[in-house]
């Protein structure tokens, strides 16, 4: 466990410079008063571990309140952006530092999850994304993967319907 004492950084000051390519100057909204703390960011483009770690954070932290905040920003680049604040002082503040701690040890706050975030991914992909034609050819290919316990398994499988294991070729 991380035994360092974590600072949350203010979220004024990740306002300010949100990334490499920004600066205050391109930021239209309202400054958050100094009494902010950002604990953990998403934006449209965020990975499923991302995902999980915020909907983990924003459960430990008990939903939105008056000491946890979701603030919302426009974006050029990214579409947008959110982070997820708590206020300083708080137990909201105290168990936010211990996430951003368990998150420097580790970078999944729960591993069941995230796999379950990839499990509904792949399937989401894989009868989204893959033609009927090309689900028989990958089944072909990755035969090790599938375990069809009759006819009717593998016709599922193939229409969509039901999907028995992944690969992270899938889920990129």
């Amino acid at each position: 466990m991380n035994t360092t004492t974590t600072t949350l950084p203010l979220l004024s000051e990740v306002i300010a410079r949100p990334s490499a390519f920004d600066s205050l100057d391109n930021y239209l909204g309202d400054i958050p008063t100094s009494e902010w703390h950002k604990v953990i960011a998403r934006s449209r483009d965020s990975d499923l571990l991302t995902e999980s770690n915020w909907e983990c954070t924003l459960k430990r932290l008990g939903g939105e309140s008056d000491d946890v905040v979701i603030h919302r920003f426009g974006h050029w680049a990214c579409g947008w952006w959110e982070a997820l604040a708590v206020r300083a002082g708080t137990p909201s503040y105290d168990e936010a530092v211990k996430i951003v701690n368990e998150l420097d040890d580790y970078p999944c706050l729960d591993e069941s999850d995230y796999s379950d975030k990839q499990s509904e991914e792949a399937q989401r992909i894989w009868s989204d994304c893959y033609n009927t034609k090309d689900r028989i050819k990958y089944i072909r290919r990755n035969r090790e993967q599938f375990d069809f316990s009759n006819f009717a398994h593998l016709r599922e499988c193939v229409r969509g319907d039901f999907f028995c294991g992944w690969d992270s070729e899938l889920i990129g």
